[in-house]
Order: C-alpha cells, then structure tokens, then sequence
C-alpha cells in the first residue's frame, strides 16, 4: 500500500538519527530468535511465585511461533519493504524470512501480553469448592507490566525505524501475540476449573 511506503520513507527521513539509529539498531536485535521473551518465560517459570504467569506465557509464545512461522508467513509470502520501496534503507542484514506478520512484534506481544493480561484482570487461581477466582497483583508486578508492554511496543517500532516491516506486519504482529495472550490465559483458566471441579 502507497501509505505504508510513505509512512517508512517519513520515518527513514524525519526520525531516524545518528544517536537513534544505534539505539533502535540494539532494541530490534533484542528481539532475534525470540530468545529474550523465551529467556523471560523459563525465568518465570523457574520462580514459584510467577510459574503461573510463565506456563501461560510460554504456551502463549509456543501458539504465536507455530502460527507465524509455520503458518501465516509462508501463506501470505509477502516480501520485505526495503526489496520493495525504492529508495528505502534496510539498516541491518537482510531477513532470510518472509515479512507478515512481524514475528519480533507477535512473540514479544504473545510474552508481555499475558504479562498486562494479568496486571489488568488478575491471575486464575483455584479454590477449594471448585470455582477459579482471580488474584490481584501488586502495584509493584502493574509497574512491571507497563513497562514490560512499553518494551514490546517500542521493539514494534524499531522494526519499521530499521525498514524492514510494513506498518501493517507489526500491527498483524500485536494482533497474533495479544490474540494468542487471550487464549492462553482462557485456556489455563479452563485447565484451573476442570482440575479444581474433578478434585471435588
């Protein structure tokens, strides 16, 4: 689309900077592999107090990689902008994959969704006569989850800052990593509820 190529332009003529280019370069290798937000899981995981939130978001990444990766890139083949856009400047290596949606903005969505999920709503607890409840969190986990989306959210824009998704790869990316942070938090509270229900 003729929006999304003058949206990259703007931002490769008006925002990018010799102080941001380093700055945005770094934030989007944060992102490579998904091994920051699969770092971030298995830490959750490992502390007993948040293994909950890290189960949720480990199977909330695992949905979002199948179905990017697997999926939805290869369907929709769609090709990089600096291949496309003349006179864009890619300004890291080329990508081996194709470009919908953004699979650095879905996983870091899929993570640091479930993480707001359960700032927002609460985190599915069971109790003893077979009903789930949600259980506050702290004001110190709610800071922690703003910044926390912030970070998936400025990682979205250093992913058109270095020119190499579409303005709608990276909204397509926070749909998917949201949509599957949803899922999986319904999903473990169904776990919750069943087990809970067949304990009775």
């Amino acid at each position: 689309m003729a929006w999304e190529a003058d949206f990259l332009l703007y931002i490769q003529d008006y925002i990018r900077s010799d102080i941001l280019n380093p700055i945005m370069t770094l934030l989007t290798h944060t992102g490579d592999h998904g091994i920051l937000m699969i770092a971030l899981a298995v830490c959750l995981l490992i502390i007993p107090r948040t293994r909950k939130i890290g189960f949720i978001a480990g199977i909330s990444l695992a949905f979002e990689a199948i179905l990017t990766n697997l999926l939805i890139k290869n369907i929709v083949a769609r090709t990089r902008p600096y291949e496309e856009i003349r006179g864009l400047v890619n300004l890291i290596e080329k990508q081996e994959d194709y470009s919908f949606p953004s699979g650095h903005t879905g996983a870091a969505f899929a993570v640091m969704g479930v993480i707001l999920i359960i700032a927002l709503i609460g985190l599915p607890v069971a109790e003893k006569r077979g009903d789930v409840s949600r259980m506050k969190m702290s004001v110190i986990y709610k800071i922690f989850a703003f910044l926390a989306i912030l970070y998936a959210a400025l990682l979205a824009f250093s992913r058109m800052y270095v020119g190499v998704h579409y303005p709608t790869d990276v909204i397509g990316g926070v749909i998917l990593g949201l949509a599957t942070s949803i899922i999986s938090y319904s999903l473990f509270w169904l776990i919750l509820k069943f087990k809970s229900q067949k304990s009775e």
